[in-house]
């Protein structure tokens, strides 16, 4: 707190007057980093389809957009706010009417971030093989392209005429994996188009928005310890989460929710952003970059354990990595 003559004077955070979108914010790393743009000052508008009066596909219930913008005004202070927005982002006429409220209410959007997702329910992953494309149910199949694909092609068309109004805008695409590691196949072949493809839309976005003053990257988290991750995959909680470790040696490497939260707000208070433009990024090469930790006090390195760690050891050693 500074003084001006005896008079307290509050600091300014680094996003206050910052205005950011978070699409698909119910949830695991979407609310981690409303949260954290909110801990920064920003005021954030939080979009998901799960809300206290209604449940999406993914059905849980327990998690609702109102409850992030909630969390987002409890760790904002006095600058930063949450607002709530039920979306579902599969329908251009509530896009547009988002951010059109954006636009009255703000008059500006200076974060966009696509975590957009709710594929999982429609895959499964509890087999060791995988089916091949042709043996997979086609109806689940294109949903998983609709809500990991046009989902973010819908919000970015729609809310990017708004961004780049003002030079220094960023968009962030979110998926799971970096560009080295998702150069492999990651079956099965639906999960695989639904990842890699925010990858090559920030390559050519990037490309469109630099006239404009404005930047695009792709952010993955690592092995991300989400809700679902926790309770359903493991039946653990976030303060118990390495007892997973018994069942999956390799979760050691896991990180919180918190820490893509915080490499998001790290790049969007770096005034030199830029320079990571079309760029694949992951919380834990940027956690090396900005220096944060996850709340541990650690920085895990996920996809460099990942790619350089025998997955099929039933031993993990994060020494590190972490």
């Amino acid at each position: 707190m500074e003084t001006t003559q005896g008079t307290p004077q509050r600091t300014a955070q680094p996003l206050e007057g910052r205005v950011a979108l978070v699409a698909g914010a119910t949830r695991g790393a979407g609310r981690a980093m409303a949260v954290e743009l909110g801990r920064a000052g920003a005021t954030v508008y939080v979009t998901g389809r799960t809300t206290r009066e209604h449940v999406s596909e993914v059905g849980r219930p327990a998690e609702t957009i109102e409850e992030t913008a909630e969390l987002v005004d409890a760790a904002a202070g006095a600058s930063g706010r949450g607002i709530a927005v039920p979306t579902d982002h599969l329908e251009p006429e509530q896009v547009r009417a988002l951010v059109s409220r954006v636009d009255r209410e703000q008059g500006r959007l200076d974060i966009l971030v696509n975590d957009l997702w709710g594929g999982d329910v429609h895959l499964d992953f509890s087999t060791p093989k995988q089916p091949n494309m042709w043996e997979m149910d086609l109806d689940r199949g294109l949903r998983v392209m609709r809500l990991g694909i046009e989902s973010h092609i819908v919000t970015s068309h729609c809310a990017l005429p708004l961004l780049i109004r003002n030079p220094g805008g960023l968009l962030v695409e979110v998926t799971d994996g970096t560009e080295e590691f998702n150069r492999g196949y990651r079956k099965p072949f639906f999960y695989d188009l639904a990842k890699t493809t925010p990858i090559r839309m920030t390559h050519d976005l990037a490309e469109e928005l630099k006239e404009y003053g404005c930047t695009a990257v792709c952010l993955t988290p690592g092995w991300l310890r989400s809700e679902a991750m926790l309770d359903t995959a493991f039946h653990v909680t976030e303060e118990n989460w390495r007892d997973a470790c018994a069942q999956a040696p390799h979760f050691a490497i896991s990180e919180s929710p918190t820490y893509i939260g915080r490499a998001l707000a790290a790049l969007a208070t770096d005034p030199d952003v830029a320079r990571w433009n079309g760029q694949s990024l992951s919380s834990g090469g940027l956690a090396k970059e900005y220096g944060f930790t996850d709340v541990d006090g650690s920085a895990p390195d996920a996809w460099r354990y990942m790619t350089e760690v025998d997955q099929g050891s039933s031993t993990a050693d994060v020494t590190g990595y972490r």
